[in-house]
């Protein structure tokens, strides 16, 4: 047998005590823990809105919006023409009429009626007049999104995204006359809180306040 001195000796690397190797023991409570969390991931990636580059964005029942945008449910739940009539350039004259009707911030949001009697409004109303005229002439793959329209924004914004058949589009008719194509949209800027989809509601998977 060694000696003791010899087994110590052993034990060292350098002159310099080895880290000790620490076994966690994985306990069936952990392991059920697990699969639940798992599971609850699995069920909410399969919930999710179809998007750009942007984040994730799941299905939820509510936002904190909700009560706010009682006025213009009837207008997100619309239907619109079967036959899509709609074209960049025909949205881009839309938008260049609503960018002209001058700012000035609601706490209610407006409907679309009275957004196009050309008072003041704000970017909840303009995004939601265009909403209307595009799904009055059948546009599809049509959302409201409230999040920040640049990293430094401490206010949220609201704007409208379009997928066509010839890419993603942002519509912002609160600061641009004409429509965006997603890919000249900087990473960090048009970031989605919540959005709009007809009667289906979403949150983007990394909102973990929102913020009014």
């Amino acid at each position: 047998m060694r000696s003791a001195a010899s087994r110590k000796k052993e034990g060292t690397k350098g002159g310099m005590p080895v880290a000790p190797v620490i076994l966690v023991n994985m306990s069936p409570i952990g392991f059920s823990i697990s699969k639940k969390a798992l599971f609850l991931f699995a069920s909410l990636t399969l919930a999710v809105a179809p998007c750009f580059a942007d984040p994730l964005l799941l299905a939820v029942n509510a936002t904190p919006y909700d009560r706010q945008m009682f006025r213009i449910h009837e207008v997100l739940a619309m239907s619109g023409s079967s036959a899509d009539q709609t074209s960049v350039g025909l949205v881009n004259a839309w938008m260049g009429e609503l960018r002209d009707i001058p700012y000035c911030y609601q706490i209610l949001w407006k409907t679309p009626a009275e957004v196009e009697s050309r008072q003041p409004a704000d970017c909840k109303g303009k995004a939601v007049a265009l909403y209307q005229r595009m799904k009055t002439h059948g546009a599809t793959n049509l959302r409201l999104v409230i999040g920040k329209r640049a990293p430094t924004s401490r206010q949220t914004h609201t704007w409208l995204e379009w997928q066509t058949a010839n890419g993603g589009y942002v519509l912002d008719p609160t600061f641009n006359y004409t429509a965006t194509r997603v890919e000249k949209i900087h990473r960090n800027c048009y970031v989605p809180l919540y959005a709009y989809t007809g009667s289906k509601k979403f949150r983007a998977a990394t909102t973990l306040v929102a913020q009014n």
